[in-house]
Order: structure tokens, then C-alpha cells, then sequence
């Protein structure tokens, strides 16, 4: 089981793989840079050497980058669509610098317009953001649906991969939070979910799984995360997909040899959640608590 959470890359590599090494993982997933802006730290100055060298220390491998949220190759727009394009192309630059194979994408949104057009914006975009070099793989993920957000149904998904041009750099990234949100059974037949999964794209094109609870109904395309099992008195609220549903898709036979990446909020300072629910996923018992992981 290759395990993490999403990490900090304030103190470059060496820092997000501490980080890591401190919740107990054995893989992790950073941004690098800000998500919502264009701000970049020079690669020379991310500690590359150094985190690489403490993850081969201390056994964490197979790590995750993920794009930022304000690439949108869906857009419209001509100069959000050429932003998104260029920004693209450097972060494949900088995911490959860090020594990662994975780079997790929003598909887009195509805002005023339908999903033909989105859809067809994507795959122009990713024809000119790709090249043949490898790695990265470009790891399409799941979404729930809100808004004109694209990459809701495995068909969208298929439709982008199938349409690119360099469709052999494309994978798809797994999120249980959004997939439960865009209306599949997560909770009650996983399996079902899966084999739909495998007969529409293909299961040897899912390389990322993103292990996050839902705090809305199945079906109701809003894409907020939760704890994992949390209850009422949680802060951020209630788990209306359930830690077990997530338990079973992290130790099913799809998850294996897959980097799963937990994104999960912390509603308080004083407990180590990562840690926490690493812990409860490596575990035997899917009813377990949770918080009874010391830091």
C-alpha cells in the first residue's frame, strides 16, 4: 500500500518529505507552487537534492504533483486557454524536475459555453501542451460535477483521453469524494464502479487515487471533502460517504501499486489527521476509530 497525504512544499522537497515521514507515509502529493496563482519558486531552489535523497532514507517513493486549480483548458476565453497551455508545459517541466511520474489535472470548465465545446477545448489544449517526452503522466481526474466542471462521468474522461493526440500520456486520477458527489454508488458497490470504470476507459489508464469523505449526498455535484468517518461534532461536518466505503477502496485490488493521497481537512490544529487516517487505512478493522493515533 503506497500511502500519503497532500504535503507543504514551503521548505522545497526536503520539507514536504519530512512532513510525510512525520504522518507515517510512504508516498505524499505537493503543489508546486501556490494552486491559485502563477507564482513559482526557480527549480534550483526547491531542495531537490536533498528531499530526494532523504525519501530514498526513509522509504517514500511514487510521489504526486498536483496542477494548480487555475489552469483551464476548457476556457473560452483566449488568454485564460493560452495561460492555461503555457502554465501546463511549465508544470510538466517542474513535476518531472522533482522526480515525479504523476501529474494530477482538473480537466476544466467551460463556463458560458456546453460540454461539447469544453471537451473539445481540452483536447486542443493538451495537443499543444504535450509533447512525446514522458514522464510525467498526465492523470485526469474525477470531478463531482459542480458548476460547468468537466470530467464528471468516466465518458467525458474517455472523450478527452480518446481525443488527444498523445492520449498514450494521459491517465485518469480517482477521487472517492468526487466520484460519490458526481452520483456513483462509491458507498454501495465499488465493484460496480470499477467495472463500469474499466469498460469505459480502461483500468490500466488509473495510476492516482485521492482518498477524501464527502460531507454531501451521493448525486450532489458540490465537491466538499471530509474527514474520514467524521461525525456531528466534527468541525468541518459530517461523512455522508463513510470511512469504511473509503477503507475498502484503499485495500481493494484496484488500489494496489497506486499512489493514494489523502486530502482531507484539518479542523483543528492540535490533532494530526494525516496521520490518523493513514493509520486507520493500513489497519485491519474498517469499524476502527480513528483519533486514537498519538502524535
Amino acid at each position: 500500500m503506497l500511502i500519503g497525504s497532500h504535503v507543504s512544499m514551503a521548505g522545497g522537497l526536503l520539507g514536504a518529505a519530512r512532513e510525510a515521514a512525520g504522518y507515517g507515509a510512504d508516498t505524499f502529493m505537493i503543489y508546486t507552487g501556490a494552486p491559485q496563482n502563477t507564482v513559482r519558486k526557480p527549480v534550483d531552489r526547491l531542495k531537490i537534492p536533498e528531499g530526494l535523497a532523504f525519501m530514498a532514507e526513509n522509504g517514500l517513493s511514487d510521489i504526486v504533483v498536483h496542477a494548480p486549480y487555475i489552469i483551464n483548458l476548457a476556457s473560452p476565453k483566449p488568454d485564460t486557454f493560452h495561460l492555461a497551455v503555457s502554465f501546463l508545459r511549465k508544470e510538466i517541466e517542474r513535476t518531472r524536475a522533482v522526480g515525479s511520474g504523476y501529474l494530477v489535472l482538473h480537466p476544466g470548465s467551460f463556463t458560458d459555453r456546453d460540454a461539447e465545446f469544453g471537451l473539445n477545448r481540452i483536447i486542443e489544449g493538451l495537443n499543444a501542451a504535450l509533447t512525446d517526452d514522458e514522464p510525467p503522466i498526465i492523470c485526469l481526474e474525477t470531478m463531482a460535477g459542480k458548476g460547468s466542471e468537466l470530467g464528471r462521468t468516466f465518458a467525458e474522461l474517455w472523450a478527452i483521453i480518446n481525443g488527444a493526440e498523445r492520449g498514450g500520456r494521459l491517465g485518469v486520477c480517482f477521487d472517492t469524494c468526487h466520484a460519490h458527489d458526481a452520483g456513483y454508488d462509491v458507498a454501495g458497490d465499488f465493484d460496480g464502479v470499477m467495472a463500469e470504470f474499466d469498460a469505459v476507459v480502461g483500468l490500466e489508464r488509473l495510476k492516482v487515487f485521492h482518498l477524501n469523505g464527502s460531507l454531501n449526498p451521493r448525486g450532489a455535484r458540490k465537491d466538499r471533502h471530509a474527514n474520514l468517518g467524521a461525525g456531528p461534532d466534527n468541525p468541518k461536518g459530517t461523512d455522508k460517504l463513510g470511512k469504511e466505503a473509503v477503507w475498502r477502496a484503499a485495500r481493494s485490488r484496484y488500489a494496489e501499486g497506486r499512489p493514494l493521497i489523502l486530502e482531507t481537512p484539518w479542523p483543528t490544529a492540535d490533532r494530526n489527521y494525516y496521520k490518523e487516517e493513514i493509520a486507520y487505512l493500513r489497519g485491519d478493522d474498517p469499524a476502527a476509530r480513528i483519533d486514537t493515533v498519538s502524535d
